[in-house]
């Protein structure tokens, strides 16, 4: 009987310290190839609302139950073909867990239209840190290749992420692959409907078990307003029992364009 109570206790701390790492959750987004054009600057604000989050502290890190994700995003193009991105990622929660987290840098170059590729195709690089209070691994490097394609009404990204923890509780491990894909449909000419696919499934040559693996999906709804705003709202939901369950997200975001005279 005693081995059966100490295997349940192993088993529990196992699953919540693998819910713990699943807890990123500050900025939910499919990437499209496209990069910010030369000369302007893209501000956005990612909203994030876990519903379902940890309840209890482990390995250091704060639980995340009923916790708001805020990041700023600033984008700015300098060349037709380069942007470069800064992030300001906060927590507001109850219990001392409202907190600046952590930033991070992303500079990205796309194929340039000359070249005539049939896909669009750009490569993200992004590092930084994060608290120790909110990530179990406080510099992580991230390698995200970007493929999509415009098809009539119908628009498929895909994201096949490789992220790398540089130091803290899993900076022994290698590359974890953790692919993103997006499709959806026009239904205006500002509006399109879609699906939006998040996962995390180990190693790259070693994945965990099905159950051990992250795996989100998003209903989500792009409004295109104007040629300056942009709008994504989400309803996300987890398929394995380490995902996040129910989540909210809502990015908003505004383009600065140069004066004419510029």
């Amino acid at each position: 009987m005693m081995y059966w109570k100490r295997k349940g206790v192993f088993l529990y701390c196992l699953l919540n310290g693998l819910l713990s790492q699943a807890q990123d959750n500050y900025e939910i987004q499919v990437y499209g190839s496209e990069t910010v054009k030369h000369r302007t600057t893209m501000v956005e604000l990612h909203s994030n609302y876990i519903f379902g989050g940890t309840k209890l502290v482990e390995n250091g890190v704060l639980p995340t139950h009923h916790i708001l994700h805020e990041t700023i995003e600033i984008t700015h193009g300098f060349t037709p073909w380069l942007e470069v991105g800064f992030y300001l990622f906060n927590a507001i929660g109850s219990d001392n867990r409202t907190s600046y987290v952590g930033s991070h840098i992303r500079p990205r170059v796309r194929v340039p239209d000359s070249w005539g590729w049939p896909l669009g195709a750009s490569l993200s690089m992004e590092v930084g840190y994060q608290k120790p209070q909110y990530s179990e691994d406080d510099w992580n490097w991230e390698i995200r290749p970007i493929v999509d394609k415009k098809i009539g009404k119908t628009y498929l990204s895909f994201n096949p992420t490789f992220e790398k923890s540089l130091h803290g509780l899993n900076s022994n491990k290698g590359f974890i692959f953790s692919p993103n894909f997006k499709a959806s449909y026009d239904l205006l000419k500002v509006a399109a409907v879609g699906m939006e696919y998040y996962g995390s499934v180990g190693n790259l040559f070693r994945f965990d078990p099905y159950p051990q693996q992250q795996h989100q999906l998003f209903a989500v709804t792009d409004l295109n307003i104007s040629s300056d705003w942009e709008l994504n709202l989400g309803y996300g939901w987890g398929l394995t029992s380490v995902s996040d369950q129910p989540i909210i997200k809502l990015i908003v975001g505004y383009r600065i364009k140069p004066s004419s005279g510029k």
